[in-house]
């Protein structure tokens, strides 16, 4: 009996390995996203949110490292390489890195427990409780927030920061918030590595900072304008630019040029005219009488 049962144990976990391999050779992207203090009703949350977009299963990394190894995807194996510790392993066709901002904009609110790092500082806002006296009074008291009886129920005096960022979560205050139904902290899927078409992609690659990119694009967007007025280079966008600086080069040429036209005809009369008027001044300094009338002091 006890060989029946490890013979079915065995065929169970290959059949869950091949699976698993149909299903990596089916996506474009294969990921793993870590489950460090994400909870089974966070994560069924989580899987509500994203099933149009992805496919996650939950098992075992060792079945996980054998369906890398059946694949026929090239270099998916490499990809073992950063399956450690409790992971989801994600199957999607979108980009790796919409993958990691569809996380970040998709963390969910949750309780807090002693001990729990507080991501920002922790603030009980003034205002009812809605708890009546007795207990509340003094685990708000030793919690440090100040209170008042107010029609029946226990008021906050003040906004109080009970936990600031980076300190650990005192269990008298998280025994506050759960009462007062406040969520500090905002979890959810960190991905951990991404594949896609032969590329591993770790975690510190996946991470991009949109404000930085957005104005990397626009350095680019400027310098790529420049070069294509200066070359020059006629495009949509820039051909305006070009026209008018032709345009304003032609007219300058033409009037250092002397070169007469009804565009530029003035132009080159005022210029010629303040040439002569800065010789007569010149003369004028040497032989005052022959400078013209109108020019003598």
């Amino acid at each position: 009996m006890a060989q029946a049962l490890e013979r079915s144990t065995i065929q169970r976990k290959a059949r869950d390995v091949a699976q698993l391999a149909d299903l990596i050779d089916a996506y474009e992207v294969i990921a793993f996203a870590s489950l460090y203090k994400v909870r089974a009703i966070q994560l069924q949350e989580l899987a509500k949110r994203f099933r149009s977009n992805l496919l996650m299963k939950v098992t075992k990394n060792i079945l996980v490292k054998r369906a890398l190894e059946k694949s026929g995807k090239k270099n998916v194996v490499a990809l073992a390489q950063h399956l450690t510790g409790s992971n989801i392993l994600l199957f999607t066709n979108m980009n790796p890195f919409h993958l990691t901002l569809l996380f970040d904009r998709n963390k969910i609110k949750t309780t807090a427990k002693a001990g729990d790092i507080a991501q920002d500082d922790i603030l009980i806002p003034a205002g009812n409780t809605g708890l009546p006296p007795g207990p509340a009074i003094s685990e708000l008291h030793d919690a440090g927030v100040r209170t008042r009886i107010e029609a029946g129920s226990v008021w906050v005096s003040r906004d109080t920061v009970v936990t600031k960022a980076g300190e650990a979560i005192p269990l008298k205050v998280a025994s506050v918030l759960s009462k007062l139904g406040i969520k500090p902290l905002e979890v959810g899927l960190k991905v951990v590595a991404a594949y896609d078409d032969g590329e591993i992609f770790a975690a510190n690659q996946l991470s991009l900072d949109l404000t930085e990119v957005k104005r990397q694009f626009e350095v680019a967007h400027g310098q790529a304008l420049n070069l294509s007025v200066n070359a020059p280079y006629p495009t949509t966008a820039t051909i305006e630019a070009i026209l008018q600086r032709g345009h304003a080069e032609a007219t300058r040429l033409a009037i250092n040029a002397a070169f007469v036209t009804p565009e530029v005809a003035a132009d080159v009369l005022a210029r010629a005219y303040s040439h002569m008027a800065s010789l007569a001044s010149h003369v004028a300094k040497v032989n005052k009488d022959a400078a013209p009338k109108e020019l003598q002091a």
